[in-house]
């Protein structure tokens, strides 16, 4: 069982001065890993559930009840995504970033297909995403496959992998992107896409939240 007075102790690292010569404020491992799961938009239960810590555990780490022992610390590391250092080490003034990092192998993205098109999400590690990625095999051969216009929130960006599509949107006439062309929009406006290539055309669309 431990000790009380080991659990009342403030885990604090302190921290190198800076180049004019002023210390910065001692930097709280705490405080830290807080600092770090809202700026993933994670709730502590979240938090407990991709790095195996019990959210009590997690709670008492936050707030400098206990000091996480070597294990916990790689098990943090792993759940949130970051490096050891990024625990340790306060970002520098300015633009901070939030430590978020996800990769998709080729063929790995979340399958979710529709009658006329065949998506594969990516990035599906990463909760309260600002963009959503996905690539799209649009199998489409006409305006009349859609029930009706696609709509939705946000703004979208597409980039055509391969193959050849006409974009339709709602106030603006067809356009016709090839291999390389790209277009940006506001997703609000009723937009749909259409293979013009002998095979399915592939694209790449992110979508603003």
């Amino acid at each position: 069982m431990s000790d009380d007075s080991t659990l009342s102790k403030p885990s604090v690292l302190e921290v190198a001065r800076q180049d004019d010569g002023e210390f910065v404020e001692p930097l709280k491992l705490g405080k830290r890993l807080k600092s770090i799961r809202l700026a993933n938009n994670l709730t502590l239960e979240e938090a407990s559930r991709l790095t195996g810590l019990a959210r009590s555990t997690l709670s008492k780490i936050e707030n400098e009840l206990i000091s996480p022992t070597f294990q916990a610390v790689q098990k943090l590391t792993a759940g949130l995504g970051i490096d050891i250092p990024q625990l340790f080490v306060p970002p520098e003034v300015g633009v901070q970033a939030n430590s978020r990092r996800d990769v998709t192998r080729a063929g790995e993205g979340k399958p979710h297909p529709t009658t006329t098109y065949e998506h594969e999400l990516l990035a599906n590690d990463i909760s309260q995403k600002k963009m959503v990625p996905f690539k799209c095999t649009v199998r489409a051969r006409s305006f009349e496959d859609f029930d009706d216009w696609v709509r939705h929130e946000g703004e979208e960006f597409l980039l055509v992998l391969s193959g050849n599509v006409d974009v339709y949107t709602e106030y603006y006439e067809p356009v016709h992107l090839s291999e390389g062309d790209s277009m940006y929009y506001d997703a609000r406006m009723g937009h749909c896409l259409v293979s013009t290539s002998e095979s399915d055309a592939m694209v790449l669309w992110v979508t603003t939240r």
